[in-house]
């Protein structure tokens, strides 16, 4: 009886043992998640987009010839600043068949010295100038969301390679730096070095984005009228060219007459001027 007391006594005891250790193994566990989380929370800040890009690159906006691009990715664009308080677009995102080459970004009305802003929070990972060819004076900042951002033509840069910085932080000032022929912002949103028009996540008109997320597609989709698009989509900007009729832009943009009417605030005896940027959704 004794014996069988003594076993009672110690599987009881350690029974509590166990009991009062489980909290702590809790806590310590507890604690060495937080750490682990601050530590992926420093190196993301330190590198953003780190488990997307292959390569930190100081040298080149299209860097990643060998990334592997996922099928399908969801941008958070919560967070975000307008880089511009400018709404005007000048230039849309597309194929220009006049100049026979893409314009891979939008193209905002600016002022020289006119304030540039972050769109969100990153790393700058270029600052450059091209002379007068290209951007001109240009930076790229790649961000937290997975996102890449380029503002090209300005006057002045601010910043500097490798420098952290916060949504709606002055990055520089607008400028006709460059291949530009008036002072506009050159803003262009990128994934892996692929292109996507602004005008999808966007809009300068009301100075806002257009949701909390956009999701990006390596392959072409389809939309509601059936219609192939790239994965980058169709502009929600149009860019009148010599001969176009707003029926014959209504059907290559999805839309009606009326509708581009309404959104444009014209009328259907409105002449339209080639250069002329209209706004189809």
């Amino acid at each position: 009886m004794i014996a069988a007391a003594t076993m009672v006594s110690v599987h009881t005891a350690a029974q509590d043992l166990i009991a009062r250790q489980a909290p702590i193994d809790r806590k310590l566990k507890s604690i060495d998640s937080l750490a682990l989380q601050k530590q992926i929370r420093a190196e993301q800040a330190l590198f953003p987009g780190l488990d997307l890009y292959p390569e930190w690159n100081n040298d080149y906006v299209q860097a990643y010839k060998n990334a592997v691009v996922p099928e399908t990715y969801t941008f958070d664009l919560t967070g975000f600043a307008m880089p511009t308080h400018n709404t005007r677009i000048t230039d849309v995102f597309g194929y220009r068949p006049r100049r026979r080459r893409m314009h891979y970004g939008l193209d905002i009305k600016v002022f020289v010295g006119d304030t540039i802003r972050s769109a969100f929070d990153g790393k700058v990972r270029i600052v450059k100038n091209q002379g007068r060819r290209g951007y001109g004076k240009y930076i790229v900042i790649r961000h937290d969301n997975g996102l890449e951002t380029v503002y090209g033509h300005l006057s002045k840069q601010i910043v500097v390679e490798n420098q952290l910085v916060k949504a709606g932080e002055c990055i520089g000032l607008g400028g006709n730096t460059g291949r530009s022929t008036g002072s506009h912002l050159h803003f262009e949103t990128r994934f892996l070095g692929i292109p996507i028009n602004p005008a999808l996540m966007f809009d300068f008109e009301k100075q806002d984005i257009l949701a909390d997320s956009y999701t990006f597609h390596k392959t072409p989709q389809r939309n509601k009228g059936g219609k192939t698009t790239t994965p980058q989509g169709e502009g929600l900007f149009y860019k009148v060219k010599k001969g176009d009729t707003l029926a014959r832009i209504a059907a290559r943009q999805g839309t009606t007459v009326a509708q581009l009417c309404k959104l444009n605030r014209i009328t259907k005896t409105t002449i339209l001027r080639p250069g002329q940027v209209l706004r189809c959704s």
